[in-house]
């Protein structure tokens, strides 16, 4: 019997380590024994394991994670019994076995021996061990839904997203229904079901999919020890593929969220058809990624705000119960350096924009809500207040009401509007750089000065 051990670093995520769950499975059925744990444990480093697996998510926890596998070389006796693989690990392999001697494992773990031992068995397709969450403290928000695909990879590479490099293969059907029997013999049945497909509307099999989901209880209206069950396509669903007949099997399954990417302005009619379609078949819950930093501009991201705010408005004038929450997405390249943090800056943006709507988003909660009047409160009545809102001094944004009271964001505007249009657009590129440490650096001018001390706090 070998002594395995999980480890997922301590950074936050809503949803558990599916990987190291199938592994935990993998090992148990060779009657090894399994540890989980999530972040850094000195007694668990202290220990000497005869196998180590860590996994990784996004690129931008480069240092978290890579302090994490540093962490643990040396409990075990040699390091080729530490096996680093997820997302970060197949996007940045290189980079990761430069920087810790381990060579990861890329992409899914889809045929057997890939861990190393001779047997048929294929990691991928077991059944997820859910008894190693109860080992950690830390609770998922998704603690009580099966979680699993349906199909695998996505023909779009589309060129902001890792799906082509991590699942380059597009599987069109994976039945799950022996898969979720078997959960619910081993850990319980489960309330909801969350579908990590990156495009499920792409299948040639869409209809048998629907058809199983609702054979496994998750028809619309389903109850689960009587409250109401939900399936959510974590991923989002592809407007561009999603026609009439499509969106009808989607109104018949207990779908909430509905969630359709408005990723580019160019897609502003196809999004309003399919999401006036939602609304007529009665999928009433619909929750949408606004991807920014990418290659739209600031007033791009507005406008896409902006049209879901006016379909809402829409739906309630037209007796729709729908109604459409928005989660913008900052973009992060996926390969190289710049990659490992979250300081990139795309060509139509600047520092300060981005830390503006970062400012915005903390006031919100990371979400724009159906409502007009609270949207143009903390985004602005139209694209030319949106921009000076994302120009304010941090605490003016997040405490908007109290710095509207006392007069402070009356004071700023009105030292800014003043100056002159070359001392205007001194300050402005300043500002754009968002770094106020030492502002008499910056400029000599006095004017721009009192402009500036707005920002230091």
């Amino acid at each position: 019997m070998a002594n395995i051990l999980l480890i997922e670093p301590d950074y936050k995520n809503k949803y558990p380590p599916l990987g190291l769950m199938k592994i935990s499975q993998y090992h148990k059925i060779k009657g090894d024994k399994v540890v989980f744990f999530k972040g850094l444990s000195s007694n668990l480093r202290k220990e000497k394991w005869d196998r180590i697996y860590i996994t990784t998510l996004f690129t931008f926890y480069w240092n978290k994670t890579i302090r994490t596998i540093k962490y643990y070389k040396e409990s075990v006796n040699d390091l080729s019994n530490i096996y680093v693989g997820g997302v970060m690990a197949t996007l940045l392999a290189n980079d990761v076995e430069k920087e810790t001697g381990i060579k990861p494992i890329k992409g899914l773990l889809n045929q057997p021996k890939m861990l190393g031992y001779d047997d048929d068995i294929i990691v991928d397709t077991l059944v997820p061990d859910y008894s190693t969450l109860n080992q950690i403290n830390y609770i998922y928000p998704t603690n009580n839904a099966y979680i699993g695909y349906m199909t695998r990879g996505c023909p779009n590479s589309c060129p902001f997203c890792a799906v082509h490099t991590l699942e380059p293969v597009f599987k069109d059907y994976i039945p799950i229904k022996e898969q979720i029997k078997k959960i619910d013999e081993y850990y319980g049945p489960k309330k909801d079901l969350l579908l990590l497909d990156n495009n499920v509307v792409a299948s040639k099999e869409f209809h048998k999919i629907i058809e199983e989901i609702k054979e496994l209880g998750f028809e619309k209206g389903a109850k689960f020890n009587g409250r109401k069950r939900y399936i959510d396509f974590n991923q989002g669903i592809d407007g561009r593929r999603l026609t009439r007949r499509k969106m009808k099997m989607l109104s018949e399954i207990a779908i909430k969220p509905l969630r359709i990417a408005f990723d580019d302005i160019k897609y502003e009619k196809t999004y309003k058809q399919k999401v006036r379609l939602a609304a007529e078949f009665g999928i009433n819950n619909l929750s949408n990624y606004i991807l920014f930093n990418f290659k739209d501009t600031p007033e791009d991201f507005y406008r896409r705000l902006q049209i879901n705010i006016e379909l809402n408005e829409e739906f309630e004038r037209n007796g729709y119960k729908a109604r459409i929450w928005s989660f913008p997405m900052k973009y992060i390249p996926l390969f190289g350096d710049i990659s490992k943090n979250r300081k990139y800056i795309g060509k139509n943006w600047n520092k300060k924009y981005l830390r503006g709507i970062q400012c915005i988003l903390l006031a919100t909660h990371g979400v724009v809500g159906p409502k007009k009047k609270f949207f143009e409160k903390a985004f602005g009545k139209d694209v030319n207040e949106f921009k000076e809102i994302i120009i304010m001094p941090e605490d003016y944004i997040i405490h908007r009401d109290i710095h509207e009271k006392d007069g402070s964001t009356y004071i700023w505007r009105n030292t800014l509007i003043n100056l002159c249009n070359s001392e205007y657009n001194e300050a402005l590129a300043i500002i754009k750089k968002n770094n106020f440490k030492n502002i008499r650096k910056n400029t000599k001018k006095e004017k721009i000065i009192k402009v500036l001390q707005h920002y230091y706090q």
